[in-house]
């Protein structure tokens, strides 16, 4: 699959950035109306015993025309503004062609989607399609890491919703970008895919940190790491080495129609989805660890620390933080946020004032005088391998800056620090979106 995760892409497809010709532009309307598109599917095993878990479906635009690869069909549709009526097209017609082929119901099917089509109703003609799914279909949501980057709440929206339907979650091309693996524990994915380049570059410096963060996650949470791109009994051979479990790749079978009364050889297990995290983040950290009281300028040295744990390193973090008003984002701090942002995955200040980008690169949103966030001033620092916040909450002082007094906590607690920054994401509006997207759980139908 490319950069960018779309419904039924294949994926050694890379998405085009290039838009498409006035001859495309009138194509894609004939083919999104008319739901022009078809399915192939590609095999995924058990790499110890060669069984058939399930397959990936990935999506065909109208043969021998400019749009039949899934890049060219999808930057088309982009160019259009139909790039999310595309997604459930691609996503009903996936599932129709699984649904009549009567599929053994042990089988785990892999649908790509775009998490920006969770919040736009579905087309009333893939309804059908899309509920009958959701009884009879083991299925696996795939997404990348520039899902979350470019639309947090959007993401957690989309997850949130596949996985009421008692679905699956992968995180796709991990390793392809540093910042994959910083993101990977927000996601919580069930499945962990390789970036298919690891299995060509196995003695690099980088695929051994990939391998370790992606091992680590998947001996605490139970995921299953599965690779791509296995082309060769080598290939195979590396997988394994590696961690995976779960193949995919012209080694195990080519994209193709699904073979007649094909059944599954074993069940593709599901990890516990995280909690939905519950109040802000001095809440959820102060309920748990010691609170002291001090004053503003004591914390400040503390604060920019953990800014610096951000910039620092070859895997750059997340880093999330709440000013409570935008007199609090200084030009000086803007400045930090920028140079950041320009490595991090995802960087984020949210403050009464600022805006959905108050600094370039930087995610943010604006909230009201009443929002209980206005009161903490948070920083939230997530890495592969490292962890950390500091939560403050305002007591109420007048009088200088520096002498306000807060009441904070510090926490390395991993999997507290994940659920205090869990509970940010709702807040923040996609990259240059221009407003604030709503977490709250979406519906197929």
């Amino acid at each position: 699959m490319g950069a960018l995760a779309m419904p039924g892409h294949d994926h050694n497809a890379q998405t085009s950035e290039r838009a498409a010709d006035s001859s495309q532009v009138l194509d894609i309307h004939e083919v999104i109306d008319q739901r022009a598109v078809t399915t192939v599917f590609q095999p995924l095993v058990d790499l110890a015993g060669g069984g058939l878990l399930g397959f990936e479906a990935l999506t065909r635009g109208p043969a021998d025309t400019p749009l039949h690869t899934p890049d060219a069909l999808f930057a088309a549709a982009r160019a259009v503004g139909r790039e999310t009526e595309l997604d459930w097209v691609c996503r009903a017609v996936a599932f129709r062609t699984i649904l009549a082929a009567d599929p053994d119901p042990v089988l785990t099917w892999f649908v790509n989607m775009e998490p920006a089509a969770s919040r736009v109703p579905c087309p009333a003609d893939l309804a059908g399609a899309i509920e009958e799914a959701r009884q009879r279909l083991r299925v696996v949501t795939e997404v990348t890491e520039r899902s979350i980057a470019h639309d947090p709440a959007g993401l957690l929206a989309a997850t949130t919703s596949v996985r009421a339907a008692g679905w699956g979650v992968a995180l796709d091309d991990v390793g392809a970008d540093p910042g994959s693996l910083a993101l990977m524990p927000f996601i919580h994915p069930d499945v962990v895919k390789l970036d298919m380049q690891l299995l060509r570059e196995p003695d690099e410096p980088h695929t051994a940190r990939v391998v370790a963060a992606v091992s680590a996650y998947a001996e605490a949470s139970g995921a299953v790491i599965l690779a791509e791109g296995i082309e060769t009994a080598r290939h195979a051979e590396l997988a394994r080495t590696m961690g995976a479990t779960v193949g995919q790749g012209w080694h195990h079978g080519r994209p193709g129609p699904l073979p007649a009364q094909v059944r599954a050889g074993s069940r593709l297990p599901f990890i516990k989805p995280p909690g939905l995290s519950i109040g802000t983040p001095f809440d959820i950290i102060g309920g748990r660890r010691p609170v002291t009281r001090t004053t503003k300028g004591r914390l400040m040295s503390m604060s920019r620390h953990l800014e610096a744990l951000a910039g620092d390193g070859s895997e750059p973090p997340v880093l999330l933080a709440c000013f409570q008003e935008e007199r609090h984002f200084t030009a000086a701090t803007a400045v930090r946020f920028t140079r950041i942002a320009a490595n991090s995955p995802l960087v984020a200040a949210l403050g009464t004032g600022l805006g959905d980008e108050p600094a370039p690169g930087v995610h943010g949103t604006a909230f009201g005088p009443a929002d209980p966030l206005r009161g903490e001033w948070n920083v939230i620092v997530v890495g592969p391998h490292r962890a950390a916040a500091l939560v403050a909450r305002d007591v109420g002082d007048t009088g200088p800056d520096r002498e306000r007094r807060f009441d904070f906590a510090l926490t390395h607690d991993r999997s507290l620090v994940l659920e205090a920054a869990r509970a940010l994401l709702p807040w923040l509006a996609p990259a240059a979106s221009g407003g604030l997207v709503s977490a709250a759980p979406s519906t197929f139908g």
